[in-house]
């Protein structure tokens, strides 16, 4: 038996043990999340010594002696305590420390979104696609403006900026589905054409 042959077949019924939840959860199931979650993990500490912990903690701490750099390191790894009893108090300073940049950082970031959005926006009105696009930014806008009724014409407008949101949410709600429909797509072709050998 070829290696290929054989990762094939063990893939295979691990796909089949994950498929086995739309039946009713059992124990191939369980034991086929619980292997996922055990991989992912090990995968995710070597990928974390390799690239972080050698590149940006090792090399530049200890080789290249860039002594700065202790101190965000001593802030991380008192996010491990967060699993103690006694210790995890110190956990808290890492998170109040980062939650304060992330306090700074987000609104900082918003408006930085913002500016980008009204420069996207501010454009020659050349087509009817440029046209449909500013009236629905506008729309959308004074929807979530409050102190004014939505009623008579601008009622009407506003509820123009609803169907805009409306269908955006469903455009993106059709992506999700879409990609998941294409993620089981490629598992059943997998199973079919790999290891069944139904359609070469």
């Amino acid at each position: 038996m070829s290696f290929e042959l054989f990762s094939n077949l063990v893939a295979a019924f691990l796909t089949l043990c994950i498929f086995s939840f739309l039946y009713k959860e059992n124990p191939f199931y369980r034991m086929a999340e619980q292997l996922l979650v055990g991989v992912s993990l090990g995968y995710t500490l070597v990928f974390t010594y390799e690239r972080i912990f050698i590149p940006y903690v090792w090399q530049p701490i200890i080789l290249k002696h860039n002594f700065v750099l202790i101190l965000p390191c001593l802030m991380g790894i008192l996010y491990l305590f967060r699993f103690s009893r006694k210790l995890g108090w110190l956990s808290r300073y890492p998170i109040a420390f980062s939650m304060i940049g992330i306090g700074f950082g987000v609104p900082m970031g918003i408006h930085a979104g913002i500016l980008v959005q009204m420069r996207q926006a501010m454009v020659p009105l050349e087509n009817i696609n440029l046209i449909l696009i500013l009236l629905g930014t506008i729309a959308v806008l004074l929807y979530f403006f409050f102190s004014k009724a939505h009623t008579g014409a601008y009622g009407k407008f506003v509820g123009l900026g609803k169907w805009y949101m409306m269908i955006g949410f469903g455009a993106s709600f059709g992506l999700t589905v879409m990609a998941r429909i294409s993620l089981l797509i490629g598992r059943i072709q997998f199973l079919v054409i790999d290891v069944f050998g139904l359609m070469k």
